[in-house]
Order: C-alpha cells, then structure tokens, then sequence
C-alpha cells in the first residue's frame, strides 16, 4: 500500500496556470465526469488519441472506462484537468497514473485536448504528477511513447527526463526521471502539506 490512502488524497485538489494565465483545476476523476470524459476521448484528433492509447479507439472501451473511474484500485489514479467553458465545467486534459509500490516508481500517461494544445497545460500537468509522485514516495518517474510522438517526447526532454529503450516494444520510447525531493521541499503545496502529513502519521522508528 502506499503511504497515503485514497480518503485523504480525495480532499486534495490543484490550480495550475496555462500559459495565458488562465486556471486550471486538477481533481481525481468522479463518477459524475462518466459521459463528460468520454466525449472528451470522443472529441480528440484520431491522432491523440493513438498517441495516448498506442491503438485505434474512438472511445474508452467499458472496461477502461471502468478502470479510469476506479480511482485508487490498485494503487492507480485518474485526474482531470477541467476549466470553466462557456459557464460549464469542461475537461481540457487528463492523466493516469499508477504508483509502483515494489520498485518505488510512478507510471503515468496524459493527453490534451487538441484545441488547449500548445497553452502549457501539459508542462503544468507534468510538474504536478511529479509532486503527486514525490508525495507518494517514489523514487522515479516514468512513461512510454510512440517514438513517432515528438510532442511528447519534446516535453519530456524540456523537462528533464531522460530516454531509454523501452523493455517490451520497438516502437515505443521510455522516458524516466529521478525524484530527489524531500516531502518538505515538494513545490506544490497540496502534495507537501499530503507528504508531511503522511509522514507524520508514520509510525517512529523509534517506536
């Protein structure tokens, strides 16, 4: 299990900034995003969408829908990044991510909606799965692309990460970057205030 559970992390939230200056809220998928984030997977270009599933899919498919909505089972989450459109609530980008307790890494994969591209939203989104990632205790992070997605590979290289080859597939890149922050110097305050917390409910070594 990993050091936060599920019914503290639910209470945490994030406002991240595009380029513009705009708000973006970043919150743990719910039940009632079920219809709004499919037509979010529905609206993407073919090609974002075979970007962030390695295949062909119009829409999340029932069992991945499942899956994405089931935050926490497994050690694995779903965030949606939404901003206010047009006086309604819209998903502009999402990530998932899964928390590897064994080998203390995080794995994750995001996308953007075609037309809030290039506003920053994914270097914002980035930095935040980096925090999440600290909060939890891992130690690297890490995801896998097509090596034909130079976007995301241009954001990983931007920030930080390095490239190896991935272990399973010829056709995708994996890129990976070590976490060296202590929970008290994580850079977004809802995940340092989460990681202080959880540390402070540890048990002392002493005990």
């Amino acid at each position: 299990m990993s050091t936060l559970r599920l019914e503290d992390l639910k209470q945490y939230s994030d406002v991240l900034r595009t380029r513009q200056g705009d708000a973006i809220n970043v919150r743990f998928i719910e039940p009632r995003d079920t219809e709004e984030l499919q037509h979010y997977f529905r609206s993407l270009s073919t090609r974002s969408r075979y970007n962030r599933f390695f295949g062909a899919l119009s829409e999340l498919p029932k069992g991945l829908l499942s899956e994405f909505l089931d935050v926490g089972a497994r050690e694995r989450f779903t965030v949606v990044a939404t901003k206010m459109v047009g006086g309604f609530e819209t998903i502009v980008a999402e990530a998932r991510y899964a928390f590897h307790v064994e080998t203390s890494t995080l794995e994750f994969g995001l996308s953007v909606d075609d037309r809030w591209q290039g506003h920053g939203i994914a270097t914002a989104l980035l930095k935040n799965l980096e925090c999440r990632a600290a909060a939890l205790g891992a130690e690297h992070i890490f995801g896998d692309t097509l090596r034909s997605n130079q976007t995301m590979i241009s954001l990983a290289r931007k920030s930080g990460f390095a490239f190896v080859n991935h272990p399973d597939d010829w056709k995708l890149v994996r890129f990976d970057k070590e976490i060296h922050v202590a929970p008290k110097d994580i850079p977004c305050a809802s995940w340092r205030l989460a990681a202080l917390s959880s540390q402070a409910d540890r048990p002392s070594a002493s005990a």
